[in-house]
């Protein structure tokens, strides 16, 4: 292949933590079939991305985009925001 491009990994979650600085802790969450029952379950993973100006914040839906290793805990940068967190 002559124009070999890479596989990038991309997951859209909700950012659950913005205390840290230029780090957001996002919550993904998957529905995968149960192994032995068949019952459609909720599973939810947590990643630490990059957000290098801090412009998200708490319930903003964003999508994140896995790099090199930017620090012990921290692989992924967020690209762009889906959705804005409502005003309440």
């Amino acid at each position: 292949m002559s124009d070999s491009k890479k596989l990038v990994r991309t997951l859209i979650g909700k950012v659950v933590s913005d205390k840290r600085a230029k780090t957001v802790t996002v919550l993904v969450e998957r529905r995968v079939k149960h192994a032995l029952y068949g019952k459609i379950v909720s599973m939810s993973s947590k990643y630490h991305a990059h957000d290098e100006k801090g412009e998200y914040h708490l319930g903003d839906i964003i999508e994140i985009t896995e790099s090199r290793p930017l620090s012990k805990t921290k692989n992924w940068v967020v690209t762009k925001l889906v959705q804005k967190a409502a005003m309440v």
